[in-house]
Order: C-alpha cells, then structure tokens, then sequence
C-alpha cells in the first residue's frame, strides 16, 4: 500500500526526474564522466553514497546521498516516556554515547527545573570526556588505515580498550551506556575506579606521543594530508559547522567554554584551533590536542570530585512534565548536538528534535572535494568524523 495519493506519487516522480535530469545536462561534458562511490564504501564506515564527477582524475562534481540508515528516532521519541527515550540517544552517535545521552537529558532537566547534584555533573563530564578520549581513538585509528597506516589502528585500539573496561566497570556496559540519565547519574564510582582512571590517564600522553611519532613526525603522512579538503574559517562558519571541523579551520568556537553546561566553568582547559589553512592536517592535529585537553579535564575532575548524591531527588521513572519546551546544545565529539523537546503535560514528549553535527559538516562536502584528486577523496571524507548513525537519526 502507497503512504501517497496517485497524484502525490506522480508529483513526486516528476520532480525527481526532472530535477536530476536537468542536473545532469547541465553538467554532462564530453571529457568527464560518473562514477558511484558507495554506499558501501568500506572507508565510509556506513551507509553513504557519493556520486563523483571526474575530470581525469579530479573530482570535478560531487552528489551526496544521505537517508540509507534511517531509524526514525525522533519520532519514536514522540512514543516513549521521558526516561525511555535515553537509551535512543545512545544509537545515534554511537561512538560517542555519552555526550548525545548528555544533550537530552539537559533538556529534560531544563524543561523539568532540575538542579543536578555537584557529583552528579562532575561525573557527568567524567564520562563525556573519557568517551570523547575514546571517539576520537576511533577515529584516529579508521582514518590512519584508511591511509595505509595499520600500525597506528592496532595502538589506538590497545586505548581503547581500555576506556571501555572501565565503562564496563562503572555502569555495566562498554559502548551504548546510558549512564547519564535526567538528573544525573544512574551509578557512583564502584570501589578503586578513579584510581584505575587515574593512572591510565597519567600513561595516555606518553602513548599520544607513539601516535604523533608514527605519524605527525611521518613525512609520508605529512605530505599526504597537507593542502587538501581545505575550507575557510568564513566558509565553515557559513556551512553552519562545529566542532574539531570548524576549529580546525581556526575558529575557536566550543560549547563547553562559549556557552558552558554541567560546571565545566569550574574546569581549565585550552580550545585547540588549526593553524589557519583549514585542511586535513590542521584537523587531524586539533583532534589530537583535544584527547590531550580532556586527559586535563578528567584530571581535575578526579582531583576535586565532590561528595554527595550523584541524582536529583524529584526525578522519577514516571514523571509527568508540565506544558513547555526546552533545547540544550552539548559540545560533542563531531561538533554542536542540538536537542528541542516541546511537553504538552503527558507522559511523552508532544516532539522531539535532534540537530546533528555530523549531518551540517557533511553540508560542506561538495565545497572539501571539488578540485582534489580521487586519490584524496577519503582522506578528506575521513577527516570530517562522520558518524552516520548520527546523520540518519
């Protein structure tokens, strides 16, 4: 059965057949030609299809193909109760659950009038910042074997590993946690924790160190990502993007520091910006220097963890939330996470949004590519940290 009228369906066709036709007569020229890359591209990491105009063996055009992995998880959110629909952020950025579980329940705190307890946001960025760390092992590993470096993925996964027996220890679960929850925490530390904790972080920057050696000081490596994907701090700023993507082009922009949430006012850190030319390499290293600022961060935390309860009082499994909306931004891994929740006195939400970051940075795809050769199509591609998970929410 149809979900559109015969009329709708004929709309709907005409416009797609006409519009890309058009799109292609105007672009079709005897010396370049097609080619379909995806949507199952291994160096995707997911479900994305790009259609490529060469010329030669540059990239002369490019169509971006979102929508393959489509759960429909803000309208699911329209059907669970409030403290339900917390495991769903955990899918969305799935390498990076705790900043997305942190996104929503800001805004159900704010729409609820919740006052966290100290612990429970001290723990809270505990467990954004370690997840940071490990996203960004991910992608430093994916995007180092996308290039030939297999060395760098078998270490960064070593780390990780390790971040991820430690989750498992404070919540039960290693990669979809569901640990911060509205009002707070859903575990306290478990006995001997924040000293494992502790002494991984005072290794991490020595093995940070053993990346930049296999790489930074690589001059292959070097070379490879030097002077392309380029994007101006004006352009970026234009495309809407965030994130290690838009500091990368020298903007120093970060929601932790410009418009901070939890008490990260309380904490000393650096914003990590490129050195101004906007282009692979200046986002590889903001990435790096940002694992090294949040090792800092948890430092911190751990050093001045506060006693006390680790949840609000007044939050229940059931809580009834009176007519209003809301919307937090959090500082994710990939950039600016964006959620509106709009309450009509129920016990589900009347609508939920999610603003992905990973789906406006995919926005400047077309302007990143144009004019590079093929060869660096993935290498660019890769440095922009997609998550599709994310983009298809």
């Amino acid at each position: 059965m149809s979900f559109f009228s015969h009329s709708e369906e004929e709309r709907l066709a005409e416009y797609y057949r006409t519009d890309i036709e058009s799109f292609f007569e105007a672009t079709l020229e005897a010396d370049k030609y097609w080619l379909n890359m995806g949507p199952q591209h291994p160096s995707t990491h997911g479900v994305f299809r790009m259609l490529l105009q060469l010329d030669g063996e540059k990239v002369a055009d490019v169509v971006p193909y979102f929508g393959y992995l489509h759960r429909a998880f803000e309208k699911l959110g329209e059907y669970r109760e409030y403290q339900m629909i917390t495991p769903l952020t955990d899918r969305m950025d799935y390498l990076c659950a705790a900043t997305m579980n942190m996104g929503y329940c800001l805004a159900v705190d704010r729409l609820m009038g919740i006052e966290v307890p100290r612990r429970g946001e001290y723990m809270r960025i505990i467990a954004q910042e370690l997840n940071r760390i490990a996203s960004h092992l991910v992608w430093l590993a994916s995007f180092a074997l996308d290039l030939g470096g297999q060395g760098v993925f078998l270490y960064c996964f070593r780390e990780r590993e390790r971040i991820l027996d430690l989750f498992d220890r404070l919540c039960g679960t290693r990669q979809a946690l569901t640990y911060i929850r509205p009002g707070g925490v859903s575990y306290d530390v478990p006995p001997g924790w924040l000293g494992e904790l502790k002494d991984f972080l005072n290794k991490f920057p020595g093995w940070l160190k053993e990346y930049e050696e296999l790489l930074t000081e690589n001059e292959i490596f070097v070379n490879r990502v030097t002077n392309i994907g380029i994007i101006s701090a004006e352009d970026a700023l234009n495309y809407g993007m965030s994130g290690p993507n838009l500091r990368g082009s020298g903007v120093k922009w970060d929601i932790r520091r410009d418009d901070p949430y939890n008490l990260y006012e309380e904490f000393d850190f650096e914003i990590p910006a490129g050195r101004g030319v906007g282009d692979v390499l200046d986002r590889y290293h903001v990435r790096l220097e940002e694992m090294r600022q949040s090792t800092y961060i948890l430092l911190q935390a751990i050093e001045n963890l506060p006693e006390g309860p680790i949840m609000a009082d007044k939050v229940g499994w059931h809580p009834k939330i009176k007519p209003g909306e809301s919307s937090a931004s959090v500082e994710s891994a990939r950039g600016e996470f964006v959620v509106y929740l709009k309450a009509d006195g129920t016990k589900v939400p009347y609508r939920t949004h999610f603003k992905s970051p990973c789906l406006v940075n995919l926005t400047a795809l077309r302007k990143l590519l144009i004019g590079n050769l093929i060869a660096d199509i993935m290498a660019i591609f890769g440095s922009l940290d997609v998550v599709l998970g994310e983009v298809d929410r």
